[in-house]
Parts: C-alpha cells; structure tokens; sequence
C-alpha cells in the first residue's frame, strides 16, 4: 500500500492499492476511485458496533474497497478545509482522537469509542463525552480542523489547550479539564469557561481551528431575521 497527500487548505489523500489490499472509511467517505476495486458495506462489530461508531460521531456502518488488480487507486478528501494526517501503528498502538476526526485505514485498524475518564472531561471538553479510539496495526487516516501542530511532550510536561484544538493523542498522554481560574478571566477573558491539560510522555496533534470555532464566527455573520 502507497499513499499521497496533495493540496493546502483542502487536500486530498490518493491510496495506491495492490491486489488484494484493502482499506475502509465510514460511509460516504470516499471521493473517487480508479482501476478494479470492489467495495462492500458492513457493520463490524453488530448492531453495538454500529452504534458505537455512530455515538462517536462516525456512521453506523463501514464500506471496504479491495482492490482486484495491482494499482488500483481510492481518494479519499475532508469534510471541511484543513489537514490530513497519516500514522503508521504497530500492532497494540492506540491514537485517542476527536469525534469525526478518523478518515479511513488500513485492515487491520480497529476504531472503536472511547470515554473520558474524568466526568469534567466529558461534560465540558469542547468535543463531548466521546472520543475515537484507533488501534493498530496498520496506517490510518485522520482529518484535522485548519492546520496541524504536532507536539512531543516528555514525562510530565504540561500544554494547557483550549479544549477544541485537541485533534490527536497518544495513549500514553493524560487528559484533564480544569475551569478557568479568576472572576475576569471567566467573564471578560474570551477564552471559554474551561482549559484542557495535555500531561505527557507522547505526542499530541493541535488543530489551529475547530470546525465549531469557524460555524460560530459564521453564524455570527449571518443577519438575523429581525
């Protein structure tokens, strides 16, 4: 399997498959593709399964493209303008993401749903109780809000992010959710009323803007109808 990734503000991914190979996406996912590919739609997992992707923000069901014949090429492109991000897992290696955020992978990759710990978290971590949990092995495929930052934190370091720009992390990295501190901060601060805290060892990948944060600057722009 071979890969490309093309494009700025709205790329596109092109997945060079040989014979035999396989790669899935949730429905609806896929652009285009070209050569001999066959393609069957499922639900992994049962009705449960199902569901759970869908609480995840993904659809209850998964279409598989196979190629037939070596070459065969599936395109895959974003819900909204930003990046495109590829990660090889080992076998075990676990990606905890926002909802919506997984594109497509490899066979071989589970997605599953995965919950916040910490009831705080969930209730007020800017992307819901529920996030994706993607296990290797193999590539997988994640689609991130604007531009992407990718951050290395040692054991023990801190980054504190607004919680809608938290796009990926390892397993590794703890995720808490505190409230802002100070009176002012609160009401004049315009920051939101909670503050995420990434604590290392592992990686951790920033989106530079939520799809919620552009919808509401464009609502904000829309006339009312009084």
């Amino acid at each position: 399997m071979r890969y490309r990734i093309t494009g700025n503000t709205m790329q596109a991914l092109d997945i060079q498959l040989n014979r035999g190979e396989s790669v899935f996406t949730e429905v609806g996912g896929m652009a285009w593709y070209r050569g001999n590919v066959d393609m069957k739609t499922n639900m992994p997992g049962g009705l449960f399964g199902g569901l759970g992707r869908a609480i995840a923000g993904e659809s209850l069901f998964l279409t598989t493209y196979t190629a037939q014949s070596d070459g065969a090429i599936v395109t895959f492109t974003p819900e909204a303008p930003g990046s495109i991000v590829a990660q090889e897992l080992a076998a075990g290696q676990v990606l905890i993401a926002q909802r919506d955020a997984f594109m497509c992978a490899q066979e071989g990759v589970k997605l599953e749903i995965h919950f916040k710990r910490r009831l705080g978290a969930g209730l007020f971590g800017g992307e819901g109780f529920i996030l994706q949990r993607v296990t290797g092995p193999g590539l997988a495929f994640f689609e991130v809000d604007g531009e992407v930052r990718e951050l290395e934190l040692a054991a023990g370091e801190r980054i504190r992010v607004d919680p809608g720009h938290i796009a990926l992390f390892e397993a590794s990295v703890t995720h808490s959710i505190e409230m802002v501190k100070g009176v002012s901060n609160v009401l004049f601060g315009g920051e939101g009323l909670f503050l995420a805290t990434l604590t290392g060892p592992g990686k951790v990948w920033l989106q530079t803007m939520p799809l919620s944060n552009l919808v509401a600057k464009i609502a904000s722009r829309i006339p009312s109808s009084s």
